[in-house]
C-alpha cells in the first residue's frame, strides 16, 4: 500500500469521514480527492465542499454529484420491479446506494489517474463488502483501504482527539456519543446502534424521522392513484414525474399517513444479527402498488416464477453482489417479465395502513365472464373440473390406498 499516490474517498463530510480524510493524508502521505453523492438523503451537501477545502483539498479534487434520478431510475426502479424484499420485511433502502456510489469512485479514479479508493464502513457491517465487491467487480485491480480495519481510532474520544489535534471542526452535537447512527437517501433511512441494540426494547419517538407514528397521523384516509408503463410508475394522481420525483411525492403521502415503519432483526451477511429501524414510506406504498397491477397482468406461472426468484434477487443486493452475472441474469427475466405490467391502481393510506382499492390494465388477464356466479355464456364449463380434479387427485388416491393395504396387513 505504499505506492498509493492517490486516493478517491466516499465523503459526507461529517466527522468520521473528516478523520479519515485527514488520516489518510497522514498515515498513507496521498493525495486525496472527495466525492459526495446526493442521493437525496436530505442534506445540504455545500459544507461538505467547504469542509474539504478546509482540510487542503484542491477544488479540482472535490466531486459532488446529483445522483437521485439514477439513483431511483436505474438501481431502486430495477428492484421494485422484482418486488424486492430481504428475510420478506427489508426494502433494502441502504444496500441498494452502495454500488452507484462505488460505480462513481471508480468513475472518478479512472478520471484523475487515482490508484485507489476508500470509504468509511465499519469492519462489523454490511456496506465494507457492499463497497467491495462493487470495487473490484468494476475495476479488478483498484487498491482498496478500509481505514475502519487499520487504524487504532476504536472509540468515539480517540477519534475527537485526532480531530483536535488536526484542525478538523468539531460540531457541537458532535462531542457526546450519538444514540443511534442514521443512514438515509431518497428510499428510506435506517438507524441503527447505541439505544437500538436491545431488540426488546422499543425505539422512542425520536428515531423515527420521515413518517409521522400512525396514531398522529389524520383521521381521514387518503387516496392516491399510480400508473405504470413496463412495471415502472410513472404518474401520481394523473401527473406524470420523473423517477426522482416521483418517489418524493409518494414519501411526502407515506409520510404523513404514517407509512412505512420497520422495525426489523435481520441476519448480516457478516455473520450477525442486527436490529435496525427502517422508513421507507415512499416504497412501501411503491411496492403494493406494483404487486396490484401485477396480480392483473401478470401469467399465474410467471408471477409465481418471480415469487420464488425474489429472496435470491433481494439477497444478492444485500450481500453486494448487484453487479454479478447471476443478479444480471435474474434482471433480465425480471424485466421481460415487465412487459405487460402497465395501468393504474388505486391505493388507499390510513394511519400506517396501505390498502389496495382498485386496478385496472389495458393489458388484464382477468376475466369477469370467468369468474362470475351468473349465467357465463359457456366461457367455462364448469363439468371439466371434475376430469381435472380426479387426474390430479390420482397420485393421492394411489398413497392413500397403499397405506390403507399397509394397514390391513397390520
Amino acid at each position: 500500500m505504499s505506492s498509493i499516490k492517490k486516493v478517491v474517498l466516499a465523503y459526507s463530510g461529517g466527522l468520521d469521514t473528516s478523520v479519515i480524510l485527514k488520516w489518510l493524508q497522514t498515515a498513507y502521505s496521498a493525495e486525496v480527492v472527495t466525492f459526495t453523492a446526493d442521493l437525496g438523503q436530505g442534506e445540504e451537501l455545500a459544507p461538505a465542499r467547504a469542509k474539504a477545502e478546509l482540510l487542503g483539498i484542491k477544488p479540482k479534487n472535490i466531486f459532488i454529484e446529483d445522483l437521485r434520478e439514477e439513483f431511483i431510475r436505474d438501481y431502486v426502479f430495477p428492484m421494485f420491479r422484482a418486488n424486492a424484499l430481504y428475510e420478506g420485511v427489508y426494502l433494502l433502502g441502504t444496500s441498494i446506494a452502495r454500488p452507484l456510489i462505488a460505480k462513481k469512485q471508480i468513475e472518478i479514479a479512472e478520471k484523475v489517474g487515482a490508484d485507489a479508493v476508500a470509504h468509511g464502513a465499519t469492519g462489523k457491517g454490511n456496506d465494507q463488502v457492499r463497497f467491495e465487491l462493487s470495487y473490484y467487480a468494476l475495476k479488478p485491480d483498484i487498491k482498496v483501504i478500509a481505514p475502519w480495519r487499520e487504524w487504532n481510532l476504536t472509540s468515539r474520544s480517540k477519534l475527537i482527539e485526532f480531530a483536535e489535534a488536526h484542525q478538523i471542526p468539531i460540531p457541537r452535537d458532535k462531542r457526546g456519543e450519538a444514540p443511534f447512527s442514521v443512514d438515509a437517501n431518497l428510499l428510506h433511512s435506517s438507524s441503527e446502534g447505541k439505544v437500538l441494540e436491545d431488540p426488546a426494547t422499543e425505539p422512542e419517538s425520536i428515531v423515527y424521522q420521515r413518517t409521522l407514528s400512525p396514531e398522529e397521523a389524520p383521521d381521514k384516509a387518503s387516496v392516491v392513484e399510480i400508473a405504470f408503463e413496463r412495471g415502472d410508475a410513472v404518474s401520481v394522481d394523473g401527473e406524470g414525474l420523473s423517477p426522482a420525483a416521483l418517489l418524493a411525492r409518494l414519501n411526502a403521502l407515506g409520510r404523513a399517513n404514517g407509512i412505512g415503519r420497520v422495525d426489523l432483526v435481520e441476519n448480516r451477511f457478516v455473520g450477525m444479527k442486527s436490529r435496525g429501524v427502517y422508513e421507507t414510506p415512499g416504497g412501501t406504498i411503491l411496492l403494493a402498488a406494483h404487486r396490484a397491477i401485477e396480480s392483473i397482468t401478470l401469467d399465474r406461472g410467471a408471477g409465481h416464477l418471480k415469487d420464488e426468484l425474489m429472496p435470491r434477487y433481494a439477497e444478492l443486493i444485500y450481500n453486494g453482489f448487484w453487479f454479478s452475472p447471476e443478479r444480471e441474469m435474474l434482471q433480465a427475466a425480471i424485466d421481460r417479465s415487465q412487459e405487460f405490467v402497465a395501468g393504474a391502481v388505486r391505493i388507499k393510506l390510513y394511519k400506517g395502513n396501505v390498502t389496495v382499492i382498485g386496478r385496472s390494465s389495458p393489458h388484464s388477464l382477468y376475466s369477469q365472464d370467468l369468474v362470475t356466479f351468473e349465467d357465463d355464456r359457456g366461457a367455462y364449463d364448469q363439468k371439466d373440473a371434475q376430469g381435472f380434479i380426479k387426474l390430479n387427485a390420482l397420485r393421492l388416491r394411489t398413497l392413500a390406498m397403499r397405506r390403507r393395504n399397509q394397514q390391513k396387513r397390520k
